[in-house]
């Protein structure tokens, strides 16, 4: 009988059923789940364990053997006193009487302060006045001869140069070193902040922004962050503490690696099983693995703190690793993969246009570590060396998520799958325009109305065009955009408009145009519009922010449909509802936000606040918009 881990949980198999399958599929023996150890969530059904190997105990009883090697030959290499005819001479030489030389005395000398300790420096005087008083204890001509010498270099101009330089260097390496870099990004935040600053007509922004583009600054920031990028890495630990190669055991290199864990900071590593090897599948980022740089992808583990490991499933792994904090040591032999040196991964922010559910993907590496999220998510996507499934972060759980998750990458050209966004605050002389989608009796065009009629200085309509004839109260410019059907049908083929239609044989439209006129006017442009106009206006340049308005309830529905005189019959009730599922499935990825309109008081508000939001926080834009 055999086990194989699917996603976390447990098959059996007959032998004469292995077969059947190795023989139908011959790659499918060689795919492995993977487990990650010491991680949080559900394990899945526990794996049975696989048979143990004697490999390990064999690489062991040569390293004993080494060992007792080591032993018996610096045994043989000890210096023996009695019978060494060299020592038996110096011993016959009567000892010396040192002398006590005056310049290391601490309570002499001049002392200079350093910003961390005091810091004793020597002047020449001294050193004269100390090999002086030597040169009267020392009766030997060698040494009066050698004495001389000396006296005479220190009396020496060049010397006594150099000597100052010496102490001037002394003084300067015990000096407080620069402060310790924030980022190592420097270079990336000016281009963002350059590219904020874009849009904006105002004189400092435009002072900032030739200023962070000009040359000198931008050698600068590029020193700067190379300087900062050697700071702010891992203060590398010694040999001794972290890494010792053992030498070759049976054509195998075995090394071991300490690792400090913390309780609260997970490992970041998952394991699969190859036979009874236990290999290290992934590291993930933010763990305590992926910090050190010190366990690789493909490293097979022997030893967990003098635990056995080969023989054991992923399963008893991680029952093993959630139990130990501290120094852990891994005894591992290193993968014989060749990888090149990792590129330096930017972070991507992509806007997800689907729900996702590991738990109900059969296809995701390791269950525990796929991250879920919905349609409208923000992912922040740091690393996609994997090309089938990225590590991220959600947006707002960077705090509460220790480790990434995985993400799947789906290369489909038909589906719409991420959309690459990037944060953009809009400038207050060139506001976003507001658009309301939902559903007919959802109260869009009340929520519309009831802006414009009580802030009509901050609010504004765009102007529509239209083919039939002026009436006498209207105003051209001020009610329509009054033009020939032949001018209106070449602006419909040159895609001027954001909708259109006709009425009465006659044709209306609102403009791209004419709404940039609104927002050039320093107002906000308030638009109601049917969910066809949303891929034309996202096209555009007018950055537009989107609200979809939504019903509550079918009953709770009725009931605001009857406090205005309605009373709509229950299958039109449920078109309604069925129209919102339809407009969310197809359109939803065009939509900023929503808001469930089961008071228009309350909605009124909320679109209010979200309005204003605007001015106060950057929101996620399409990053095709800022390009």
């Amino acid at each position: 009988m055999t086990t194989s881990h699917m996603n976390g949980h447990v098959t059996e198999e007959s032998d004469s059923e292995v077969k059947n399958v190795d023989l139908a599929s011959p790659e499918e023996h060689q795919k492995h789940r993977e487990m990650a150890v010491d991680c949080p969530g559900d394990l899945g059904t526990r794996m049975m364990p696989v048979r143990r190997s004697a490999q390990l105990e064999r690489i062991r009883q040569q390293q004993e053997d080494m060992r007792r090697r080591r032993e018996e030959e610096g045994k043989k290499q000890e210096l023996d006193l009695n019978s060494s005819m060299r020592l038996k001479k110096l011993a016959q030489i009567p000892p010396k009487t040192g002398i006590d030389n005056p310049i290391f005395d601490t309570e002499e000398g001049i002392v200079l302060e350093s910003p961390h300790y005091a810091v004793k420096i020597l002047e020449v005087e001294d050193l004269f006045s100390s090999l002086k008083h030597i040169q009267h204890t020392l009766v030997d001509s060698q040494s009066q001869e050698d004495i001389s010498l000396l006296l005479q270099l220190v009396q020496n101009k060049d010397f006594q140069n150099a000597f100052k330089i010496h102490n001037a260097v002394t003084v300067h390496m015990n000096k407080a070193s620069p402060p310790f870099p924030l980022i190592s990004n420097a270079q990336d935040l000016a281009q963002e902040v350059q590219t904020v600053l874009k849009p904006i007509h105002q004189k400092e922004g435009q002072e900032l922004t030739a200023l962070l583009s000009a040359p000198h600054i931008q050698a600068l920031l590029l020193a700067h962050d190379k300087v900062a990028e050697q700071e702010m890495q891992l203060e590398p630990i010694t040999e001794e503490r972290v890494y010792e190669s053992i030498g070759q055991y049976g054509g195998e290199t075995v090394k071991i690696v300490r690792i400090e864990k913390a309780r609260d900071i997970p490992l970041g590593a998952t394991v699969r099983n190859e036979m009874d090897s236990v290999i290290i599948s992934r590291i993930v980022k933010g763990g305590a693995a992926e910090k050190s740089g010190l366990l690789h992808e493909g490293d097979e583990v022997l030893e967990i703190n003098g635990i056995e490991i080969r023989g054991k499933d992923v399963n008893e792994v991680f029952d093993l690793l959630s139990d130990m904090h501290g120094t852990l040591t891994f005894v591992l032999i290193p993968s014989q993969q060749i990888k090149p040196p990792p590129a330096k991964e930017t972070v991507i922010h992509v806007k997800a246009h689907f729900d996702y559910d590991p738990s109900d993907d059969p296809y995701v590496p390791c269950r525990e570590l796929g991250l879920s999220f919905q349609k409208g998510d923000i992912l922040h996507v740091i690393s996609q060396e994997d090309p089938n499934w990225w590590q991220a972060y959600r947006e707002g759980d960077e705090d509460n998520q220790p480790l990434a998750g995985l993400v799947p990458d789906y290369d489909n050209e038909e589906i719409l799958t991420y959309e690459e966004m990037s944060l953009y605050h809009q400038p207050a002389n060139r506001k976003r325009p507001i658009i309301l989608i939902g559903p007919q009796n959802c109260g869009q065009n009340e929520l519309r109305q009831r802006l414009m009629n009580k802030e009509k200085d901050r609010f504004a309509s765009a102007v529509p065009h239209t083919t039939r004839s002026r009436r006498d109260h209207e105003v051209a410019g001020r009610d329509y955009h009054f033009v020939s059907r032949q001018a209106f049908e070449a602006d419909i083929a040159a895609g001027k408009f954001i909708e259109h239609g006709e009425f009465e044989k006659n044709l209306y439209g609102t403009s791209i145009d004419s709404v940039r006129q609104v927002i050039n006017s320093g107002k906000i442009c308030l638009l109601s519009l049917r969910t066809q106009s949303l891929k034309t206006l996202r096209n555009s340049d007018l950055k537009p922010y989107i609200i979809f308005i939504a019903p509550p309830s079918q009953e709770r529905l009725r009931a605001l449909l009857a406090k205005e005189g309605k009373n709509p019959k229950p299958e039109e009730l449920r078109e309604i509802i069925e129209k919102t599922r339809e407009m969310e499935q197809n359109n939803g990825h065009y939509f900023d936000t929503a808001i469930v309109n089961s008071d228009l008081d309350k909605a009124y508000q909320e679109l209010l606040r979200l309005i204003n939001k605007l001015d106060t926080e950057p929101q996620w834009v399409p990053s095709t918009w800022l390009r």
